[in-house]
């Protein structure tokens, strides 16, 4: 250090009173773990539903066009016609506690906590939603309540993409930038060939089978994006060919058993192929009589694996010609899958969890 300054320090006095009244120690809090899946209407019914999609297809992440161009086409058009459609295909799904993605979303986050707190590790747990309720706001804000100062944030999509595991991030990062005493953060960005995963899916796939009979084929259908996003740099389509190379090895399958196809298209744009419901048709048409559908991407049942796939699927592949068709449920209250995801998500606490690193706050 420059003689100049050594001596400016060494000649100022200690004042021993600023030292008298010390702060108490901090104490160290839970963990807080941020459980969000993309949501869904609070109800069945048009008013609910029409919340939800004005929340959602505003998203820039999700609609990927201007909005001078979009919201009036959404405003307009979308959300004056779709919700009283799409009144009765979640009124036939849905579930007696409520919407099938919230209740089981909340099933595993309870899990998670559950297998956490066996493992020692003391954290809380809280589950929200992207769009809707509970709101990422209120459940950040339960945490915080909790003590947690640290959260991990976990979106429910196994596979990344920008309009799903990104928006998540981008919505917490947007809330927390509105508070003065900030958590930690950290996030999962995916976990689509994560062992416990992997394990989870073959094994449900396994017991499935061990009930109804192995099908002709499985046919793993994945939410689909616009093929120019994919264009554009998003890892999505790598990330959901990773998991079912994966999971067939797992179950000792080949190509000529496990397929891959999207569904869930929207608009008149092209998105990723193979199609779900044309392969499907095209399978029946082929001779195919026994095909079973499996949904990797979704970690909860909803409206898009319990009506478009168990019902629309169903009725189009049963039309041409198909007899037996079942949709092996998503992982929803799967006790492995509890097990799993705690041991994944205690992986990502490393170092926050007292002894495995360093855990100053």
């Amino acid at each position: 250090m420059p003689a100049l300054f050594s001596s400016r320090f060494q000649s100022e006095p200690v004042d021993e009173q600023a030292f008298a009244d010390q702060p108490e120690p901090r104490p160290p809090g839970p963990l807080g773990v941020l459980l969000i899946n993309l949501g869904t209407p609070d109800a069945p019914e048009a008013s609910a539903i029409r919340r939800y999609l004005a929340e959602f297809l505003s998203d820039p992440r999700v609609i990927e066009l201007p909005s001078i161009l979009w919201q009036p086409i959404l405003r307009g058009v979308i959300l004056t016609s779709r919700p009283r459609k799409l009144v009765p295909r979640y009124a036939q799904i849905w579930h007696e506690r409520g919407s099938p993605l919230l209740v089981w979303s909340v099933s595993q986050g309870q899990a998670v906590e559950r297998e956490l707190r066996a493992r020692a590790v003391d954290a809380r747990v809280e589950v929200g939603m992207r769009y809707g309720r509970p709101a990422l706001s209120d459940t950040i804000e339960r945490l915080r309540s909790a003590g947690c100062d640290r959260i991990l944030v976990v979106p429910m999509y196994p596979q990344y993409a920008a309009s799903t595991t990104a928006t998540a991030v981008d919505a917490v990062g947007a809330y927390a930038a509105r508070l003065r005493n900030q958590p930690e953060l950290r996030f999962i960005k995916r976990f689509h060939t994560e062992p416990e995963y992997i394990d989870a899916l073959a094994a449900s796939a396994e017991r499935h089978w061990a009930q109804h009979g192995v099908p002709q084929k499985l046919l793993l259908s994945f939410h689909g994006l616009p093929r120019a996003v994919v264009e554009k740099g998003d890892p999505y389509r790598r990330d959901c060919m990773e998991t079912a190379v994966l999971l067939a090895r797992r179950l000792g399958r080949g190509a000529h058993f496990v397929h891959v196809a999207f569904q869930s298209r929207f608009g008149a744009q092209q998105w990723l192929e193979p199609y779900t419901e044309p392969t499907l048709r095209q399978w029946a048409r082929q001779g195919v009589s026994h095909v079973d559908v499996m949904c990797p991407g979704f970690l909860a049942d909803c409206i898009e694996t319990l009506e478009e796939i168990d019902i629309e699927c169903r009725e189009a592949f049963l039309a041409e010609g198909g007899e037996r068709f079942s949709l092996i449920p998503c992982l929803n209250d799967d006790e492995q899958w509890g097990r799993g995801f705690a041991a994944i998500i205690e992986r990502h606490l490393q170092g926050w969890i007292p002894g495995t690193g360093a855990t100053s706050q």
